[in-house]
């Protein structure tokens, strides 16, 4: 008796192995940030190269590597030339399907001639990370950067 239900145990492990993922999600690989652009009011992709009071909406692509609902905000910061912040925004409250894919945009209008670097950032604000403040939150990805002149 003990045998078989130790014999039964073997194949139910067996087959758990063989249709779980043989790779595990690491903390900063839970969600993906891929193709970070401007784009128009229209959300057609515009150039890097912008104009003096030109505004424009700062996005990305995100996506879901997990198999839950993922809460998340969405974090962009522009910086001068100099490293000084000049625009921070987020957006609060999103959630993303498991392997969902969404791109959240961000406007903003450069309002002098200057270099800038955009750092996007996607950090969890999941029901286990309520209770955190801003300085604690967990990142989700590795943020991503790409720069702008005007």
């Amino acid at each position: 008796m003990i045998k078989q239900i130790a014999g039964i145990c073997v194949i139910i492990f067996s087959i758990m192995v063989l249709i779980t993922p043989a790779y595990a999600i690491t903390q900063l690989e839970r969600v993906e940030i891929t193709n970070p652009r401007l784009v128009d009011a229209f959300g057609q992709q515009v150039s890097n190269q912008v104009n003096v009071n030109q505004h424009v909406q700062i996005t990305t692509d995100i996506k879901n590597n997990q198999e839950k609902i993922q809460k998340f905000v969405y974090i962009v910061q522009v910086k001068n030339q100099n490293g000084v912040v000049v625009s921070l925004g987020w957006i609060n409250g999103l959630s993303l399907e498991p392997q969902q894919t969404f791109s959240p945009a961000l406007s903003w209008t450069p309002l002098v001639s200057d270099e800038y670097r955009v750092e996007i950032f996607v950090w969890d604000i999941s029901e286990e990370g309520s209770n955190k403040s801003w300085n604690n939150l967990d990142a989700l990805a590795e943020h991503v950067t790409f720069k702008i002149t005007s």
